[in-house]
């Protein structure tokens, strides 16, 4: 027993100093990938668009009466190519867009703290820049739902359905229950970013990327992941001011779909995408039985229920 004990030490000081190599290791091999991504990432897709002095990307493609926007998830890397299988089940019959918001995908990142309206003001602009007219049919995902609702209240001519792809709403009660578990996780993205581990992911949730599709999605979650611009915008006093913003006025009436993945009385996102249903001309709320990206899993299912829904718009 003592001779273990007098061992212990020694095999610690080696595993401490294996893990210490294979860091320093994964560090350098980031350092020297970074730059091979930097060439990668100038081939773009999408158009940048120059707002408030920054790079904007808004990508689209096909043509139709109508045009659908699709609004990413907080913090996800890479927007274009998170939603692909889904609008690539719609771009035939249907103008399709992906705004990539400052801080996301190949959008340049932006100082300070954003508002929600600030957020709106910039998307939009972007997409006028863009020669991108509404109305429109918006596809918001996760935290893009507040900026959705916030939009069909202050411009409705602009908008003509919400398809919720188990979108947030916005509530600063909710947001500061989850506040130290989202801070925990961005900051261990963080350092998962720092040191190249998310090269070792399978970037790709659909199975439908290219091999370069995947290797510029890897490139953007390295260069992406848990900046500040993303950070900024989850601040609980951002939350707090668009809560009031929005319930200080009725709830849109345009008609929506409500994708949800659990079904909870007590969670308020779970009542609120009900209560968003309750107030729409033709309202729905969707369960389904998948992870939060909805859209990367049952994108055939929602393709035709978007379909279904846009034809009973004309």
């Amino acid at each position: 027993m003592k001779k273990k004990i007098k061992k212990f030490p020694k095999t610690l000081f080696v595993m401490i100093a294996v893990i210490a190599v294979c860091l320093t290791g994964l560090f350098v091999y980031n350092r020297i990938m970074l730059k091979k991504d930097a060439v990668l990432l100038k081939k773009h897709v999408g158009q940048m668009i120059e707002v408030d002095g920054h790079d904007m990307c808004v990508y689209s493609e096909g043509q139709g009466d109508h045009t659908i926007v699709f609004m990413s998830g907080w913090g996800e890397p890479s927007p274009i190519y998170d939603f692909k299988a889904l609008y690539k089940q719609l771009s035939d019959d249907y103008k399709i867009v992906v705004i990539e918001k400052f801080g996301y995908g190949f959008s340049d990142d932006a100082d300070g703290r954003r508002s929600f309206y600030t957020i709106l003001r910039q998307d939009r602009e972007a997409l006028q820049k863009a020669g991108i007219t509404g109305p429109f049919v918006l596809c918001p995902h996760s935290l893009s739902g507040v900026e959705a609702i916030l939009w069909a209240q202050k411009y409705p001519d602009e908008v003509e359905a919400i398809v919720g792809l188990d979108m947030m709403v916005a509530n600063a009660n909710f947001q500061s229950k989850y506040k130290v578990l989202n801070d925990l996780a961005m900051d261990a993205n963080g350092i998962a970013k720092k040191f190249g581990l998310f090269r070792f992911i399978n970037p790709d949730k659909t199975g439908i990327l290219t091999e370069e599709e995947k290797r510029t999605v890897t490139a953007l979650c390295c260069k992406d992941t848990s900046n500040s611009t993303v950070r900024n915008e989850r601040e609980i006093e951002n939350i707090k001011e668009v809560s009031v913003a929005i319930y200080s006025t009725s709830l849109p009436t345009v008609p929506t779909i409500q994708y949800i993945t659990e079904e909870d009385d007590e969670n308020i996102w779970i009542v609120s995408a009900h209560k968003l249903a309750d107030a729409s001309k033709n309202g729905k709320v969707v369960k389904l039985d998948c992870d939060h990206s909805v859209h990367c899993y049952e994108y055939e299912r929602i393709a035709k229920d978007i379909k279904d829904l846009i034809s009973g718009l004309e």
